[in-house]
């Protein structure tokens, strides 16, 4: 009888989990969200129109110092803990996390993965986190805030809600906006492996196998357990998905396009049947427009969103709550009232994401391992080609002494407006986001609060703080590290290794900055079990490693601009940035 019991336990719990798990678009390039409530001392412009000042709008809101450092604590909470409460999926938690307490010698549980489609060798379902790419808290309340005062027994980007009676499991913004580096977690840095996209799809087909009866029956689920788990299956039925075509990609664009094509052709895109069971076609169905979670750091920078600036009106926060929940299923309607009762809860949040400070090479790496000089004559080579592009970088050590380091960036000026500029990368994100144009810009939240897609030629020229953190580079991950990039494009590597970066001495390349490739590749990513979803391949569609060097690198007439030596000054620059 306890042998049944256990095996019962073990079944649905994490079926229900995987089905949760992978919950929707991750919309990493957005950030916060329109401003509904009275304003503080300033109201944000998120129109078309807006400028904002050539430094950036680190506080948007205009609050004081104190209000300043409240909120953005409390935003941080939020992006952790998601606060959606109508939010379309949630997962019963206590029969979902009980089944990390399943082990390989169940039978049930070479059967879940087997279902579950789950490839990956674990010793326990414990080990499901990691594989989903989820990171650890850190070891003390700080800068990452514990949501309840004590560090959670789960991952960053977990998040438990309480709805009628039954306590839920979701994803959060953490999900794929956490990450860490050298060991260090770092909360709005790019998630380089998220699974989200990749697992809804397993748990999406493994969960319609199973009723809520069933559910109940094998869980012992309660009846509000029960109830919820039965709503999370309806709502699952109008959720469009797409595989992602790389590690380390996500396709959030997509699951929000195909599933506004199972909703009714309405403005308020209502759940169903009749769609769910006929989707219209839609540009995205056999186009590749995937794109990694970009960083927080970079958005004060911007009055237009995303890695192509398409959405050129509206708080990206805000627009990213309405989308992410499409790609969850909900109902439109609620979810509107809720954003508009809980305005606070969005300032917050959009405050945090602005206030998101860049990571420093010296944080993790000795200010010896840059060479000053080189980074000065690179500052030279970088001002007068590259920042009319992507802005201008005073640093201490063309100032008087002060408590700063000598690498350290005083003052970043960007650009009062954000624009796209087409340097010859693939296309096919930016193309990508007619299909999202056409499925948003007429709903009716979207003329309700200003939102506006339009499709960009290009893509926006990013603010260059903390760049030795961002690689692999490019919005599709094609290019490895900033040697690769300052290579012609016809000698650029094709393909490439990845893995987690620990060890500063030998999984990053210190002199390149990003992903040691080739002979440097570390043995241990090539040898994994996962080995080929870490391998990249550029010559996959939408997945290009061609452009940003003609005309940048190389003159009309095929001249190389720069010497090895000046690109290696050049990339000595971008390491104190």
């Amino acid at each position: 009888m306890a042998q049944h019991f256990s095996f019962r336990n073990s079944f649905l719990h994490l079926l229900c989990l995987s089905a949760f798990l992978g919950s929707g678009p991750s919309w990493a390039n957005t950030a916060p969200s329109l401003a509904l409530s009275l304003a503080p001392s300033l109201a944000p412009d998120w129109s078309r129109d807006a400028t904002i000042p050539k430094t950036g709008r680190e506080n948007p809101y205009g609050w004081d110092a104190a209000q300043f450092a409240e909120k953005v604590r409390a935003g941080r909470i939020h992006a952790l803990q998601y606060p959606i409460t109508v939010t379309g999926l949630l997962i019963p938690a206590k029969p979902a996390l009980r089944a990390l307490d399943s082990k390989p010698g169940d039978p049930l549980f070479f059967f879940l993965k087997t279902l579950l489609s789950i490839d990956s060798d674990f010793q326990n379902f414990k080990g499901f986190w990691s594989w989903l790419g989820l990171h650890d808290y850190p070891d003390s309340d700080g800068e990452i805030p514990y949501p309840n005062g004590t560090k959670p027994e789960y991952p960053m980007g977990v998040s438990l809600l309480n709805r009628n009676g039954a306590q839920g499991m979701t994803l959060s913004c953490a999900a794929c906006h956490s990450a860490q580096l050298f060991g260090k977690p770092i909360l709005g840095m790019t998630n380089r492996f998220p699974r989200a996209n990749l697992f809804f799809i397993h748990g999406q087909s493994a969960i319609t196998k199973v009723n809520a009866s069933v559910f109940s029956e094998i869980t012992e689920a309660t009846r509000a357990e029960k109830a919820m788990y039965a709503e999370t299956r309806d709502r699952v039925e109008s959720i469009g998905l797409k595989r992602p075509s790389a590690l380390g990609l996500d396709t959030s664009l997509a699951q929000v396009a195909l599933s506004l094509s199972k909703r009714a052709p309405t403005e308020w895109a209502e759940r169903d049947p009749k769609s769910i069971k006929h989707p219209r076609s839609n540009l995205l169905d056999g186009m590749v427009a995937d794109s990694k979670p970009a960083v927080w750091w970079n958005v004060k920078y911007k009055t237009h969103w995303l890695s192509d600036g398409s959405v050129v009106s509206g708080n990206p926060v805000f627009t990213n709550f309405l989308w992410n929940e499409i790609g969850r299923g909900v109902d439109l309607r609620p979810l509107v009232n809720w954003l508009q009762e809980q305005s606070a809860i969005v300032e917050e949040l959009t405050t945090a994401v602005f206030a998101t400070q860049a990571p420093k090479w010296t944080d993790y790496l000795s200010e010896s391992s840059i060479d000053l000089n080189r980074a000065k004559r690179g500052e030279a080579t970088f001002t007068a080609n590259c920042a009319h592009c992507h802005g201008t970088y005073e640093k201490a050590w063309s100032m008087p002494p002060s408590s700063h380091r000598p690498t350290d960036t005083v003052r970043v000026t960007y650009f009062e407006t954000t624009k796209a500029i087409s340097v010859g990368t693939d296309p096919g994100r930016s193309m990508g986001m007619r299909a999202l144009a056409e499925g948003l810009n007429p709903l009716a939240f979207s003329k309700q609060f200003g939102i506006v897609i339009e499709e960009q030629k290009g893509y926006v020229a990013p603010p260059l703080e903390g760049i030795f953190a961002r690689f692999p580079y490019f919005h599709n991950n094609s290019i490895p590290n900033l040697c690769a990039l300052m290579t012609p494009p016809e000698a650029r590597p094709e393909t490439y290794y990845s893995g987690e970066v620990r060890d500063p001495d030998h999984d990053f390349d210190q002199d390149c900055v990003g992903y040691p490739t080739g002979l440097k590749t570390q043995k241990k990513w090539l040898h994994s079990a996962d080995a080929e979803l870490h391998h990249f391949d550029s010559r996959k569609p939408g997945l290009s490693n061609v452009g940003h060097y003609e005309r940048i690198f190389r003159t009309p007439e095929g001249v190389e601009r720069y010497t090895p030596e000046q690109k290696r000054e050049l990339i000595e620059f971008l390491k104190t940035l």
